[in-house]
């Protein structure tokens, strides 16, 4: 099994730093609606959790 790093850090109220081995993010958004996450490699999620087992996820890249 491989070993993997990911560290995540609390910013301010709403916005986390997240590190990994390879990249690094910002996501944007806490607790209820959508959260934004841009990240070093060029991609950009929105997600969102709806009511039961449902989710909502978009992901785009930088050109």
């Amino acid at each position: 099994m491989p070993l993997t790093f990911r560290k995540s850090f609390r910013i301010f109220p709403g916005v986390r730093l997240n590190i990994s081995r390879r990249s690094w993010s910002v996501t944007l958004g806490a607790g209820r609606g959508p959260r934004h996450t841009i990240s070093s490699n060029g991609q950009r999620t929105t997600s969102m959790d709806l009511p039961g087992p449902f989710g909502y996820r978009s992901r785009s890249r930088r050109r």
